[in-house]
């Protein structure tokens, strides 16, 4: 048996258990839905020959299966999205092992301020926004265009569009044509302002210019590596006019005392040579 799933995960899934299963804004319908877009007698769901085959019953939006616009039958299998206005739904098979919900990026618009304040739109797919009826997200404000704005997903990123409105598209206070969202900007249409919450995204990493930067010696390059390292510097070479005294060395000091003696008894000897001379010319 075949389940019924929100994307937004706003209520238990839904059991498709009749033959007959119809979905609309009106309390009649098995499944009641009052989002944007969505008529009072949608689409339906027939069981036939174990198969359900799902009907847009004539509304101006239309129903999309898997993004794509049905005609009057479609026959629906496990893990096809239905969106009808601003709502989306999967259907699921919780007997086929491994079955899983997807869960793509959830992007929202919440009216912060204007009609229907407070309300938040999920989107899905391709969405105009306006006056006309035909439009998924249908306002009554008398400064929108009929067809006022288009948001639309490319993969996981939302972007709008204007459509030529009159009163042009506010982005942050800026007016543009074309604008891709991030979650927490302001959109203004008319008298309309909404807010876009997104899925988290990780902030950038700021770089701080100023702050210090420790660098290990295998993670320098290698024209520094390679630089010769600084030669150690030569010990200073004394000023021969500064010494006061030449160095002595052992052998000098051993020579001193040699010299001392021969000059004594040189000395000496003159002494006896002259001393001898005097005796010498007295006993003559």
């Amino acid at each position: 048996m075949l389940r019924i799933h929100f994307a937004d995960n706003r209520q238990s899934p839904v059991w498709l258990a009749d033959e007959r299963f119809t979905l609309g804004s009106d309390r009649s319908n098995k499944l009641v839905a009052n989002d944007a877009g969505i008529a009072p007698f949608h689409a339906e769901l027939l069981l036939e020959n174990r198969f359900y085959y799902l009907t847009d019953l004539g509304t101006p939006g239309g129903t999309y299966v898997n993004d794509e616009k049905i005609g009057e039958r479609y026959q629906i299998r496990s893990g096809d999205r239905l969106r009808l206005g601003a709502l989306e739904l999967q259907i699921v098979d919780p007997a086929k092992a491994g079955a899983k919900v997807t869960s793509a990026p959830r992007w929202l618009l919440q009216v912060v301020k204007g009609e229907n304040q407070g309300h938040k739109y999920h989107i899905t797919g391709s969405m105009t926004f306006g006056r006309s009826v035909k439009c998924e997200l249908c306002f009554s404000d008398a400064e929108l265009s009929r067809r006022h704005a288009e948001f639309y997903l490319k993969g996981d990123v939302l972007e709008v569009k204007d459509l030529a409105s009159a009163n042009g598209l506010l982005v942050n206070r800026e007016k543009v044509t074309t604008a891709v969202l991030q979650p927490g900007d302001q959109i203004q249409l008319g008298n309309t302002t909404l807010l876009v919450i997104g899925p988290k995204v990780s902030a950038p990493e700021v770089v701080d210019e100023d702050a210090t930067v420790f660098v290990r010696a295998a993670d320098l390059p290698a024209a520094v590596a390679a630089q010769p390292k600084p030669a150690r510097p030569r010990p200073a070479t004394p000023n021969p006019l500064h010494l006061a005294t030449p160095p002595t060395t052992a052998a000098a000091a051993t020579e001193s005392p040699r010299k001392a003696w021969r000059l004594a008894a040189l000395l000496g000897a003159l002494a006896l040579a002259i001393v001898a001379g005097l005796l010498g010319q007295r006993i003559i």
